[in-house]
């Protein structure tokens, strides 16, 4: 069949559409961009500001631990995000599981590599039994209470010891984050304020109320991948493989069963040329242009982390916006591409800097939306994890 052509402009009308039309919801807005980053506690609260401008600090806490329809989770490339409680079972069972696995083989890898285990894999299976003993009932504990407690939890491996740099690594922690990423516990209830992280892990199927419902790898891929291109698309066989972090049989198997249909791509990966990307069977039609709306987006967000390729929304800014590993940092949006980044003062206001020239109404939305974070923050100061090298040049 003939393959429609899609611009970059329509590119970006659909990023706007889709991902920065106003939500009436936490959930609601998870579910536009299909789960938000949740590495950087803050960006949590922060994505879903600036998708729904009404939302309250309580808000969010509120669908995070009281009504529990935002549930944190290890998943898509080892990466914490916050899912729609019916998205979990799909991201679990499409890569919860494998991340889980891969983990359990790299602890007992560094185990046998350190010495000082008679049986490394049975060392971890008790450790599991002893932290599924301990949050029996519904109990909440943080890692530093369950490692206290248990001292099936105190071994730790040396790293390096030749080096400068070397030391001693616990091993509590690492099994919990592989018990979470399986989905058998999750973090649950924070101790700290809301841009802190300090959680409490609780048995999954306690924190739900039920058990988390069973998806198969396959199943999962089929689904996060429908998600990804309702969202996202169009989008290349390598933006879903990175975004995913699966294999490219897998990713290639799902397309082919989903009947995803090829789209010719303009200005491919790095200016390349064309490229072949991806949607849904019934998404093939034009998207009317919206007005260019200005959004200020913290670090992490899905939106700025969506893609592989980036250069179609991030044009020549690459060096100013990620780190050396690919951390994306706080962004000023202007008809869905970057233009600028922004951080907040000491003394509360927002600051921004401008890369592109967006004119006179852009300048003034962008002025006009970074004063209304300021003052949505308030007394607050979030700091973030993974500072863009931009920042060093806003004053």
């Amino acid at each position: 069949m003939s393959r429609p052509h899609i611009t970059d402009a329509q590119r970006r009308a659909r990023l706007v559409a889709r991902q920065f039309q106003p939500a009436d919801s936490v959930v609601g807005v998870a579910e536009s961009v299909v789960c938000l980053h949740a590495t950087t506690q803050s960006s949590i609260y922060l994505s879903t500001w600036a998708r729904h401008r009404a939302v309250t600090v309580d808000d969010v806490n509120a669908a995070l631990y009281r009504d529990r329809t935002a549930i944190k989770q290890l998943a898509m490339r080892r990466t914490l995000f916050v899912f729609p409680r019916e998205t979990l079972p799909d991201a679990v069972g499409a890569v919860g599981q494998r991340v889980a696995d891969n983990e359990r083989k790299r602890m007992i890898s560094h185990m046998t590599k350190a010495g000082g285990f008679a049986d490394p894999a049975a060392w971890v299976a008790t450790a599991e039994s002893a932290v599924r003993g301990a949050l029996r009932d519904g109990r909440a504990a943080t890692s530093t209470e369950l490692r206290a407690e248990l001292p099936e939890l105190e071994g730790f491996i040396e790293y390096s010891p030749d080096k400068s740099w070397g030391g001693t690594q616990p091993l509590g922690p690492r099994v919990l984050t592989m018990m979470g990423a399986g989905g058998e516990i999750v973090r649950g209830p924070d101790d700290s304020k809301w841009y802190l992280s300090r959680p409490r892990w609780v048995s999954m199927p306690d924190w739900l109320g039920e058990e988390l419902p069973e998806v198969s790898p396959h199943d999962g891929h089929l689904a996060m991948i429908r998600r990804w291109l309702a969202r996202f698309g169009p989008g290349t066989e390598d933006d879903l493989v990175w975004w995913l972090g699966s294999t490219k049989t897998a990713v290639r198997k799902a397309l082919a069963e989903i009947e995803a249909v090829q789209v010719d791509l303009d200005g491919g990966p790095r200016g390349s040329g064309a490229a072949v990307g991806y949607v849904l069977p019934d998404d093939l039609d034009e998207v009317a242009s919206p007005k260019p709306a200005a959004m200020l987006l913290p670090e992490l967000d899905p939106t700025t982390m969506g893609w592989k390729d980036r250069d179609w929304y991030l044009g020549g800014h690459r060096e100013w916006v990620f780190d050396r590993t690919g951390n994306g940092g706080q962004t000023v949006w202007w008809d869905g591409r970057i233009v600028g980044g922004w951080k907040q003062r000491d003394d509360g206001s927002v600051a921004t800097a401008l890369w592109a020239d967006i004119g006179k109404a852009g300048q003034r939305a962008v002025a006009r939306t970074a004063d209304e974070l300021a003052a949505w923050l308030g007394e607050d100061r979030p700091k973030g994890g993974y500072p863009a090298p931009f920042m060093r040049s806003i004053e």
